[in-house]
C-alpha cells in the first residue's frame, strides 16, 4: 500500500477531471470523465493544460481576444476538477489571459503527457536480449 492509497493526499481512489463540450452536443453530460490522478496538482495542471490547448485551437491568426473567447465558448472544451474543493483549478480564473495571448511554450498546451490513462494506451516496450 503506498501513501496515496491512504487517503492522506485526498482521494484514496484519486482526483477526476471531467471534460465539458461547451458546444452543448453532449448537453450538459461530460464528454469524458478522466480518473487516476493521483494528486490534486496532477488534476490541476492536466485541466488547465487541457483548456489552454482548447483555448488556442479555437484561436485564428489576428482574432481579438474578444472573438478568441466567443469562439472557444461555441466551440471548445472546458475541464473541471472534480474532488479538489477550493484548491481545485478553475477555468474561469485565466480565460482572459487565455484569450489575450497564445501559448509562448508547447507544454503549456501539453495535456498528453500528464494523462493518467497514457500508460494503458501506450505499448510495453519489449526487453533486450
Amino acid at each position: 500500500m503506498s501513501v496515496f492509497d491512504s487517503g492522506l493526499f485526498g482521494p484514496a481512489d484519486g482526483y477526476e477531471v471531467r471534460i465539458l463540450d461547451l458546444s452543448g452536443a453532449n448537453g450538459s453530460d461530460p464528454v469524458e470523465q478522466i480518473k487516476g490522478f493521483r494528486t490534486l496538482e496532477h488534476a490541476n495542471a492536466f485541466a488547465r493544460r487541457y483548456v489552454r490547448d482548447s483555448m488556442d485551437r479555437c484561436r485564428a491568426r489576428g482574432m481579438a481576444p474578444e472573438a478568441v473567447l466567443s469562439t472557444w465558448f461555441a466551440f471548445g472544451e472546458d475541464a473541471e476538477v472534480v474532488g479538489g474543493g477550493e484548491q481545485a483549478w478553475r477555468s474561469a480564473t485565466e480565460l482572459k489571459d487565455f484569450a489575450a495571448r497564445r501559448a509562448e511554450d508547447a507544454e503549456e498546451r501539453n495535456w498528453r503527457a500528464l494523462d493518467p490513462r497514457r500508460d494503458e494506451d501506450e505499448p510495453a516496450e519489449e526487453e533486450e536480449e
